[in-house]
C-alpha cells in the first residue's frame, strides 16, 4: 500500500503504514478478492482523495464514513459518485443546501472530483467496503491511516476548515490532536452539524450553511474561496 500512496502524503502517513494492523489490513483485502468478493472501489482508486488533493493544497476536510457499497458508485471520494451514476440522497441534500446556501443551482451529476482540485479533502474513514454490505471494512485498520491523514492536516500552521456532518465524523475528529475539545482557541474552523442523510438532515443539516461560512473563513486568511459550483471535471 505504501507504495501507492501519493508523493505529497507519505512523510505524514509513512508511520501509520509501517504497522502490524496496516500489513494485516492489507493481506485481509487480498485475500477477500481472492476469496471472489467484490470490493468497492476497485483497486486505483481507494487512495484517491490524497491523489487529488495533495496535502499541502488542503483547504477543506469533509469527512465521510465508508464508500458506498452499490455496484460503480463508490470513487475513492466521499459522498461523491461518477458521471452517469444517480445522485444517492445524502448528496441530493448536500445540493439542497448548497442551493440554499450559495444560490448555486443542483448539478445534474455526483462526481465531486472538481472540489477535491481545489482543496477540498473528500475523505472517507474506511476506504473499502464489500458490496452490499454497509460498514463491513470498519474496524479492520484503515482507521490508523485515515486518522494520520485528519491529523497531518490539522498539525499544520494553515488554517482549514473541518467540515463533521453526524456523529462518525465529530468522533473521529474529537480523536485528532488540535481539534479536540471543538473549536475555542484553534486555528481552524471546525463545523458540525447533522448528517445530509435523508433520516437527519432536518434535525440541523439543511440551514447550517457549511459553504458560505466555510468560504468565509478561507478568504478571511487569505486562502481563497472554494467554487462550491464549478464545473464538473467528468469521471474518474
Amino acid at each position: 500500500m505504501a507504495d501507492t500512496l501519493p508523493e505529497s502524503w507519505r512523510d505524514a502517513l509513512a508511520p501509520a503504514l509501517d504497522t502490524p494492523e496496516a500489513r494485516r489490513l492489507g493481506g485481509w483485502l487480498r485475500a477477500e478478492e481472492e476469496a471472489g468478493k467484490a470490493i468497492y472501489p476497485p483497486r486505483g482508486q481507494r487512495l484517491r482523495a490524497l491523489e487529488l488533493t495533495p496535502l499541502d493544497a488542503v483547504k477543506v476536510v469533509i469527512l465521510g464514513q465508508d464508500p458506498y457499497h452499490g455496484p460503480g458508485q463508490a470513487m475513492g471520494l466521499s459522498f461523491s459518485v461518477p458521471e452517469g451514476v444517480r445522485v444517492p440522497p445524502s448528496l441530493t441534500n448536500i445540493y439542497k443546501e448548497l442551493a440554499s446556501d450559495c444560490g448555486i443551482a443542483p448539478p445534474a451529476g455526483g462526481d465531486l472530483t472538481h472540489w477535491a482540485r481545489q482543496g477540498v479533502l473528500l475523505l472517507n474513514n474506511t476506504l473499502t467496503v464489500e458490496a452490499g454490505q454497509a460498514g463491513s471494512h470498519a474496524g479492520r485498520g484503515w482507521d490508523a491511516i485515515t486518522d494520520a491523514a485528519v491529523r497531518a492536516v490539522a498539525q499544520r500552521d494553515v488554517p482549514s476548515v473541518f467540515i463533521l456532518w453526524g456523529s462518525h465524523a465529530q468522533k473521529k475528529a474529537g480523536r485528532i490532536d488540535g481539534l479536540r475539545g471543538g473549536r475555542e482557541g484553534c486555528r481552524h474552523l471546525v463545523l458540525a452539524s447533522p448528517h445530509p442523510s435523508p433520516l437527519s438532515a432536518h434535525r440541523g443539516f439543511f440551514g447550517s450553511r457549511p459553504f458560505s461560512r466555510a468560504n468565509a473563513f478561507l478568504e478571511e486568511r487569505g486562502r481563497g474561496a472554494i467554487d462550491w459550483g464549478g464545473t464538473p471535471t467528468g469521471g474518474v
